[in-house]
């Protein structure tokens, strides 16, 4: 989990929704509460979920580590095959909008040949 949460596109792509989400809030003082209330329900399902999950978790972990071992070379594969992984979420359209105007170049070239 933490892997991926360090991917370029993923942490962007956090940032953005945390900003928009910090925004929402502070400009809608209705939403403020509903988000409030929502926040502190998570905020204790989580505590309780934790402490009863973690005897389990302590049994499990060679289990854990060895799917997390797997995972890991399973995510090392895909972002070599795919490098947009590794840019964050504003330069995908730049990039994106680059390579098709490579491509129409190409084909124009090609075509006026």
């Amino acid at each position: 989990v933490k892997e991926v949460a360090n991917l370029s596109l993923v942490s962007s792509a956090c940032d953005m929704v945390s900003a928009a989400y910090a925004s929402t809030k502070e400009s809608h003082p209705y939403l403020r509460s509903v988000c409030g209330a929502a926040e502190r329900g998570v905020q204790s399902v989580t505590e309780a979920t934790a402490s009863c999950v973690q005897p389990v978790l302590a049994t499990l972990e060679p289990h854990v580590a060895a799917a997390s071992e797997y995972a890991s070379k399973g995510l090392d594969k895909l972002g070599e095959k795919l490098p947009l992984l590794h840019k964050p979420v504003e330069q995908i359209p730049s990039d994106t909008k680059e390579l098709v105007s490579c491509r129409v170049a190409e084909v124009k070239h090609c075509v006026s040949s």
